[in-house]
């Protein structure tokens, strides 16, 4: 393996931060709902805690272009660890809703953070010709915590106790010495990305409003795969009556979603990344037609095709999300890629939440298999915009 993408000035740090980063939201996503309801809330309460950390999540990133405009990158990514980390421990203060809420609300502005500077810096510190990989490599880095500590949390919480879960999650503090060395990798490989400047500067020649649009193909094609996505893994254990057979479809959806983003990327930069968006736009489809072919059975879902739209899902998962951060970033110029991580990162989190919601009204008022039929047909409907090819954009502000 070609290990030359992590001697890259400045991924290491990424690297570094970003799995410390995810580690902290990761583990403590299940948990958190678990420890309000542990305080006497309900249902409806535990949802609101990670509905609180979304809206949040999605709020924040919508800022973050500007912040970094505004304060530069070093003091933003600092703030990003702190508010990821600090309420961990001030999780153990109470187990009562609302201050459960507010905590959640802040750790929320914390990933918002992360999320939108971490692709961003990807763009910024690697040579556009291995963006692809490079943001393969991220890759790993976010699935890595997701896959192990997301359903590692909850048996931790109840075997061991809470308090090891609150340290775990506690872990992007430890990520702020990383952040920095981040902050002065970029002042070399970017120094027009990295120096607070006057929001607006050149909008005349460079607008923002045309940015946002070349923006939208590419997040509606991640927002339809994100949408079968998250509504897969939000209702898989009711797929299937067996909770083994449930985890081990989520286990295969993860790992094979953790290699197709990592491995796609290098496809990327040898051929192109537009050339994928169809066969893969058409691979989300299949799958989600499989996981409701799988459920039409009268006893529930078969155990072997619901493995088998499960694989094939998360395939189309993964690999669509680094194809369309690279297309994101090369719809517009150097000065926009912080609004593409942004507006991708926007894209990812809506498209999960719709999943959840959008399955989950159809399954109440249907079934879930009609419901997965429905998502099917919009990755159906999305193909058109993944077999059109836009004009490449010129960038006015030459490669660093």
């Amino acid at each position: 393996m070609d290990t030359s993408i992590w001697r890259q000035p400045g991924m290491r740090p990424l690297v570094v931060m970003t799995f410390l980063g995810f580690s902290g939201y990761a583990v403590l996503l299940p948990v958190a709902p678990l420890w309000a309801v542990r305080g006497g809330a309900d249902a409806a309460g535990a949802g609101l805690v990670n509905g609180v950390l979304l809206l949040a999540t999605v709020l924040t990133q919508l800022l973050v272009p500007r912040a970094l405009l505004r304060f530069g990158w070093s003091r933003v990514l600092v703030v990003g660890m702190v508010l990821l980390g600090v309420p961990a421990a001030a999780y153990a203060a109470s187990d009562a809703l609302v201050p459960v809420l507010a905590l959640s609300a802040v750790r929320g502005m914390g990933f918002g953070i992360l999320t939108v500077t971490g692709s961003a810096a990807v763009a910024a510190l690697v040579d556009p010709r291995r963006r692809g990989e490079a943001i393969g490599a991220y890759g790993l880095a976010v699935a890595f915590p997701n896959l192990v500590l997301l359903p590692a949390g909850p048996w931790l919480a109840l075997n061991v106790g809470f308090p090891l879960v609150f340290a775990i999650s506690a872990l992007p503090l430890l990520a702020v010495p990383a952040a920095i060395r981040l902050s002065g990798a970029l002042g070399v490989s970017a120094p027009d990305l990295v120096t607070p400047a006057t929001p607006g500067a050149d909008d005349a020649a460079d607008p923002v409003w045309a940015a946002r649009r070349r923006l939208a193909r590419p997040t509606l094609l991640l927002l339809s795969v994100t949408l079968a996505g998250g509504a897969a893994i939000t209702f898989a254990p009711q797929l299937v009556s067996d909770g083994l057979v449930a985890s081990a479809g989520l286990l295969v959806m993860g790992l094979v979603a953790a290699l197709g983003r990592w491995r796609v990327g290098r496809l990327a930069d040898r051929h192109g990344a537009e050339r994928f968006l169809a066969p893969l736009t058409a691979t989300t489809a299949v799958g989600s037609a499989l996981l409701a072919w799988s459920l039409a059975g009268p006893g529930g879902a078969t155990t072997a095709l619901f493995l088998v739209a499960m694989l094939v899902l998360g395939l189309a998962y993964g690999t669509l999300q680094n194809l369309t951060l690279v297309v994101a970033f090369s719809s517009v110029s150097r000065r926009h890629h912080n609004l593409a991580s942004a507006v991708w990162n926007v894209g990812f989190d809506a498209g999960t939440a719709a999943g959840s919601v959008l399955v989950g009204l159809l399954a109440v008022r249907a079934s879930f298999e009609q419901a997965f039929w429905v998502v099917a047909a919009v990755s159906v409907v999305a193909l058109p915009l993944a077999l059109h090819r836009p004009r490449p954009t010129p960038d006015p502000v030459p490669e660093a």
